[in-house]
This record gives structure tokens, sequence and C-alpha cells, in this order.
């Protein structure tokens, strides 16, 4: 196929080197030069802008920032509703709220373009692997499409339902994965102040039942498990910033709903806290030293 992928970033970049190693062509724009030209060099076709890269191809991919980002580049003059043909699938891997979703869905429909919502979970690893999660908000006809391009850069393609889904389920999943790891680092931090060493208590965690993944995949105290960003420094892996714009979108679409948060309310709180205090390019299981520090 011949697909317009636009946005560069730590997971765009990957996942459209994952197209063309699986023989697509590609059709690239990122307002970051560097990135282009990186992806260039992989065999992509660079283009000047969103509308010069969405014309004549069969599929369109966006994966962006945020809310902002997404409309400007479906919206805009430029933009790819205006400039994509009629018929072209649309779709859309950022982590945004579901009204914008809906709303893009929606717009796209009334021009003739089927659109997707399919964000991704499995961080840059995953993207850089191609076993990224696809929760995929989609008509069945149009995820039917989509699926077989969507397993070239992931292992799990779920289709959660109509416009909108892909983005509900991402955001509840990473509202939850902010809590628990809240949990885990408490926890952690009480063991290690009371004196048990933490590679124990980790190990006594992760066989009985306040086992998850912050827990035994990703442990947020130092030393208790290797080849974590807990293990380096923090550095690495899903920032602090990125966790608090995922607990924002659910907390917005919870007031939305009419739906109490209480603890995503307040995981969103302690990562504001923590983002303030200038942690914000840091992993997010650093919250731990936010819980070490009050302590």
């Amino acid at each position: 196929m011949k697909i317009a992928f636009i946005g560069l970033g730590n997971m765009g970049a990957p996942m459209a080197r994952n197209l063309l190693k699986a023989g697509h062509s590609l059709v690239a724009f990122d307002v970051v030069r560097a990135s282009l030209e990186a992806l260039a060099a992989a065999g992509a076709t660079p283009a000047g802008a969103v509308a010069e890269a969405v014309r004549g191809v069969d599929l369109v991919i966006t994966m962006l920032p945020s809310s902002p980002h997404v409309r400007s580049v479906y919206l805009g003059e430029d933009g790819i509703l205006s400039h994509a043909s009629r018929g072209t699938p649309l779709v859309d891997s950022s982590t945004i709220d579901p009204h914008t979703a809906r709303e893009l869905a929606q717009r796209a429909a009334e021009r003739g373009l089927p659109m997707a919502d399919a964000p991704v979970s499995g961080g840059t690893g995953g993207a850089e692997a191609g076993t990224l999660t696809f929760m995929v908000g989609a008509e069945e006809a149009l995820f039917a499409r989509l699926q077989p391009v969507l397993e070239q850069m992931g292992r799990s393609i779920v289709h959660c339902g109509g416009a909108g889904t892909g983005q509900v389920a991402k955001i509840c999943n990473n509202m939850l994965l902010g809590i628990s790891m809240i949990g885990v680092a408490e926890a952690m931090s009480l063991g290690a102040a009371l004196g048990i060493d933490p590679k124990v208590l980790a190990g006594i965690i992760n066989t009985s039942s306040g086992r998850c993944w912050s827990s035994d995949t990703y442990n947020p105290y130092p030393g208790a498990m290797d080849n974590v960003p807990a293990a380096r420094g923090y550095t690495g892996g899903f920032g602090t910033d990125l966790m608090l714009k995922d607990l924002s979108l659910a907390t917005d679409a919870a007031r939305q709903a009419k739906q109490s948060v209480v603890l995503g309310a307040v995981a969103h709180q302690l990562y504001q806290l923590w983002s303030a205090s200038g942690a914000g390019g840091k992993d997010f299981s650093s919250i731990i030293n936010l819980i070490r520090k009050a302590s």
C-alpha cells in the first residue's frame, strides 16, 4: 500500500519503520526536519506539508502529541480532511479525548473519509519491536480493512467498538496504571522504611495478591528489579508528563460523563505535583521519589 504517515516522534518513527520493513510505500511528514530526514534515509518519501503527504495515498496514519495537534492536522485549511481523496481510510493513533475522536470521525464521514481512533499501548520498546496493542474504535467493516496493516506494527489488535471507544479503553487503562504505580510506590516505600529488603518485598508481592504490572514488570523501587527505569535513574520509558496528560484526559472525560474517579483524581494531583517539581521528563515510576520525600 501507499501510506501517508504523519507524526514521527518517539512512537511514530519506529511504527513507520515497521511499515517500511513490511514492504509498504510511505509518504511521511513531521514538523521536525531531523525526524523526517531520518525516516527518508530508511526509505520513506518526505513530504513538505500534510496536504502533500495525503494526496493519492491508500491510507493515512497519524501519531501526534495531543488533541490540539490532532485537530490542527485534520481540520486545518491544509489538513487531512481537506486534501485526502474521498474513500481514503484514516487512522489516528494519538492518545486524545474520546469527545474529539468522535467529532473528528463524524466530520471525516461527512467528507466520505472513514476514520478510526487506534491509540496504542506498549511504549517505545513495543513500537520498535512491532508488539504494540492497538485499541481500535471503528465500524466493523473499517476495522477489518485496517487490521492487516495494524498487525504489521502490533501484536494485539482489539476492536473496542464504534468511534471513540479506542480512546476510552486507552484512558481507562492508563488511569489504572497511574493509580497502581502510586500504590506500589507507597507499599515499597513503607516496607523499606520498616526494614524489609525491597527485593524480598517485591518477590513476595509478585507471588501474592498485591501483584500487578507496576510491581512485577516495572517496579519503581531502586534496586528491586533490573532493566527498568528505576535501575537507571528513571530515564527512558513513559514520562511523568505523558502520564499526567493521560490522567488529565481521564478526569476530564469523567467530569463530562458525571462519573466519579476519586483515586484517578488523586493520582492526577500527585503527578501534577511531581511534574511541577521539575520531574516531568523522568519516567512516571519516579513518582516514588515524591512519596519518599513526603515521608
